[in-house]
Parts: structure tokens; sequence; C-alpha cells
């Protein structure tokens, strides 16, 4: 018979095995692997009393704090699906999330009762919204945390759970303005972790120091190095200061950053000095580090850059860059541009139009095949289809690779910015300006930024009777727009460049700005 193996028995014997070791560390209260253990169970229990069976879509929306983890991990020994709500999302977004997934079960922080309130008459399938804080805090229908857990037992569960059972659903932002959901099975899960253990290279002592959302990339390293029994020191939002005291005083040995936040912690520094001999590794990604800013880091922290290649479709690994690329080696130097080789689990390549494999050194679309390609999008058989095609999955990213399989990131195919590790697309953003009376066209594209690797600007014609202010554009933007996806600077120009085809010629629009990146995205 073939063997299988599912979540709920990889994590069940993980928390048993480290029992004494400690799992989480948030506000300097630490949980141990068997608490960690005790509390999933509950959850889980909870849950099944909820109604909560494999493939049941359970939402979690909170900030980074130990319950998104509790959470996490009933899902889990509950055999249910994930859905996972990043907490920087607007209130379209989410309400658009719970609906589309059919949660039927939301857990949620006291930052987004509001939120779930309003939102929840339009939302027929959500019965149960648990609220993380206390009964006198949370809304009359909503139940609280310790009433939602009454009475649940903390003895290990063992859900039968199918390797074709849906683990995940994580919504991504569309191009076309929609959030899709990226459907993993137990058998895309526990790959993709497989994977990330051994394209981490994870040790038996890690101290990992965890900032970013855990319902992003952030939350499957936490998987992975619970999978290793690490510890984790978890973090409510990023802090630079922070970082440097934590590598120095707790002898942090990994830590997951995106490079804005690699830049502002090496400003942070200034003059003083740390410790970091207990850092092996500083891991990114969503953009590539400058080669000036590598060689300070490499001074600071020494060999520990890895960076990594993937998106929701495929978490974190399709590609990955090596620390030993980390080179300033003027032989090597250009691999510093490229987002690495193929991963262990994933085979690339570079296509044209029509699917064809190009030559080395040729742009084309680049195309991935691993173990944990999703399998599909969320009830949207088409947009799968367009993207999935005889087990390739088509990025949307267009590349090159190099002689010796670098890949290397050229543009983005569906008009994509990067600012500050975050996804924003510029259609929705278009799309949101075009909401206001006195803009008759508007055109958003990324322009380099030293910080945020990407920076939003949007072109704006205005109607020649009712010109719109600055003020009003930005007022509709924090109305319309998760604030990451707001324009940083506004321009007003008399009109906007067309191709042959009539269609607003973004390259033209972009060229002053990138001309002296060398390449267009950052």
């Amino acid at each position: 018979m073939h063997a299988h193996v599912t979540a709920n028995t990889l994590f069940a014997n993980a928390l048993k095995k480290f029992h004494d070791k400690t799992a989480l560390v948030y506000a300097d209260q630490p949980l141990s692997y068997g608490a960690l253990r005790r509390e999933a169970n509950r959850v889980a229990h909870a849950l099944i009393r909820n109604g909560v069976k494999p493939n049941t879509r359970v939402a979690l929306i909170m900030s980074n704090c130990p319950e998104f983890v509790i959470c996490d991990m009933g899902v889990i020994q509950a055999g249910a699906t994930k859905v996972p709500l990043n907490d920087m999302l607007g209130e379209k977004e989410i309400s658009y999330i719970l609906k589309d997934s059919g949660a039927e079960i939301a857990i949620v922080g006291e930052n987004f009762f509001d939120i779930i309130q309003r939102a929840r008459p339009s939302l027929p399938d959500l019965h149960t919204v648990v609220g993380v804080s206390s009964q006198a805090a949370c809304p009359e229908s909503f139940d609280s945390w310790d009433t939602f857990l009454a009475g649940a037992a903390e003895t290990d569960l063992n859900v039968e759970v199918s390797p074709q059972d849906m683990a995940l659903i994580v919504y991504t932002g569309g191009t076309t303005g929609l959030p899709k959901g990226v459907v993993h099975t137990q058998e895309n899960l526990v790959l993709n972790l497989f994977s990330h253990a051994i394209e981490l290279g994870l040790q038996d002592d890690e101290k990992i120091l965890l900032m970013s959302p855990l319902p992003h990339s952030a939350g499957m390293v936490l998987l992975t190095g619970l999978l290793k029994g690490a510890e984790h020191w978890i973090e409510r939002r990023f802090d630079p200061q922070l970082v440097l005291d934590r590598i120095d005083r707790q002898r942090i040995t990994f830590t997951f950053m995106v490079p804005t936040m690699i830049y502002r912690v090496m400003d942070q520094i200034q003059g003083k000095s740390y410790d970091f001999r207990s850092l092996r590794t500083i891991l990114y990604g969503a953009a590539p580090i400058t080669v000036e800013r590598l060689k300070a880091g490499l001074d600071i922290f020494g060999p520990v850059f890895t960076q990594l290649y993937g998106q929701s479709e495929a978490p974190n690994f399709i590609a990955r860059l090596r620390k030993e690329d980390h080179s300033t080696d003027p032989k090597h130097i250009h691999r510093l541009r490229s987002c690495g080789q193929a991963a262990m689990m994933s085979q690339v390549k570079i296509v044209d139009d029509l699917g064809n494999e190009v030559a080395r050194g040729e742009e084309g679309e680049i195309v991935a095949k691993t173990l944990y390609n999703m399998i599909g999008y969320y009830r949207q058989p088409e947009k799968t289809a367009e993207t999935l095609k005889d087990g390739w999955l088509h990025t949307g990213d267009v590349g090159m690779m190099d002689e010796q399989g670098y890949i290397y990131l050229l543009d983005r195919k569906k008009d994509m910015i990067i600012s500050g590790g975050m996804n924003v697309y510029t259609t929705e953003v278009e799309n949101a300006l075009q909401k206001h009376p006195g803009i008759r066209q508007a055109a958003v594209i990324g322009i380099p930024h030293p910080d945020w690797g990407e920076a939003v600007l949007a072109f704006i014609v205005a109607h020649k009777d009712n010109p719109p202010t600055a003020a009003s554009v930005q007022e509709l933007c924090t109305r319309e727009l998760s604030s990451y996806k707001r324009p940083k600077e506004i321009r007003f120009v008399d009109e906007l460049p067309l191709t042959p085809y009539g269609k607003i010629d973004k390259k033209a629009l972009r060229k002053p700005f990138w001309e002296e990146a060398g390449r267009n995205i950052n």
C-alpha cells in the first residue's frame, strides 16, 4: 500500500517529540511545544464541535500573535482547510475573501472586529466568529476565545485526512482587481514544507526571528521550524532596533526579511556595535538586493544571505540563490541580479508565447513544475487553465536563464509592482482611481525606490471641466485601497503615451525612471 503523510500526523509527531523545548516566544512570554500541542488540540476539538470536517474552510484574521500559531496547528489537527488573511488587507478584500472561500468559521483578532461585524450580514456561510479577546471586548454575536474553547479537551486527535483534501486556500491579489484563492492539498503542503526544510538548511538548534505577516511566507518558515523543533521569536511588527537587539541578546540564528527591512536594519546600526556571530541565515525574498547593499550586508553579517523566489501558486521555492552565490567575486557578481537556480523539488524553463522553451540567454515567460504546484484557483476553472498547462505553472514573470541555470527576472507580465515585499497590481490601483469623477485617465507604474524596492506612481489625465485636487485623489485612495497600494506620488499630465495598438504604453512611462537601474523590476 502507498504510504502517505498528511500535515496532522506530521505536526502531532513534532509537537510530542519536542515537548519540553520552547516553540514560541512572543512579548517575552515563552510557550513550549507541549503547551502548544495542548492549546492546538483544544482549538481542534472546539472546531470539530462546531461542525468542522476535512475541507471545511476556517479563516484566520489576526496580526502576528501566539493565537495565530495555536489556531494554525488546531486547524491542521482538525483536518480543516486554512484560509489565512494578511492583516494588511482592506475591508473590501477581507469580505470578498470570506465570501468567495465560503469560510464557515473565522477566528479574528480585536483589530478586525468592526470589519467582520460590518461584513457579516453578507456572509451566509459564516456561522461562527471567534474573537481573540475577552467576552467583554467581543461584539454580542461573537464567541470569545474562552467561550469557544470552554470544555474542549486537550487530548490528541486522530482525524482521517486524505492527501487530496484541501489544506490551504491562500488568496493572491488579482490583476483584475479581485483576489483568487490558490488551493493547496495536504500532499502539496507536506511536500512544500519538506522543500523548505531542505532549502533553508535548518539545523536542530535554530532560533528563528519572524516579524512579517504569518499568513504569508513567514508562516511557511514557522511551520517548517516547528517540524524541526526550532525556537521562534515572533514579533507583532517589524522594528529595526528590535531586530538588532534580538540577534545580539537572544543569539538569533535565522531570520526572514524583505530587502526593505534588511536596509532599515543596516541603517539603524549607526556606528554602534552588536554581536552578530550567532546569525547563520538571513532569508529574503520578493526582490533582489542591490550590489552595494549586499557588500555592506556581507561586511556586517557575514555570508548569511539566501534569496527565495516563489509565488502563492508554488510557495517560496521555485528557485533559490544560495549563500555561496552571494559573492562579490567579480567573476560571479552578475549572479546577484538573479533569483538563483531551480530548487531541488522544482523544474524551471523559459518559454515563448506558444509555450516552447527558448534558448539560454533569451527572454520569455518563467514556467515551473514543482511537487507543490497549486491544484488550481478555487472555483475558477478558466483562470486555472490559463495558469496551469500540462503541469507547468505559468508565473507571469518575464525572465532569462543563463548557461548555469541561474534565473534572472526581467519584468512582470502581469503588470505588478512589489513595494516593501507586498504585491501591488497596477490595474487594481487604476480601477480605484477611475472612480474619481475628475479623472479622465489613470496609469500606474512602479518606480525604483531605495527603501521599498518600488514605489507606486500614478499618472493622471484630468477632466478639463472639473480637475481633481491631489488631496481628493489621496482621499479616494485611502477609502478604496489598502495602505501599501496607495500611490506614493501623483503626477498630472496632459496625455498618456499609447502603443501602436492604442493601449497605454507603460514601457514608455517607466523608461525614464528605470534607465539607470538596468532592468525593469527592483
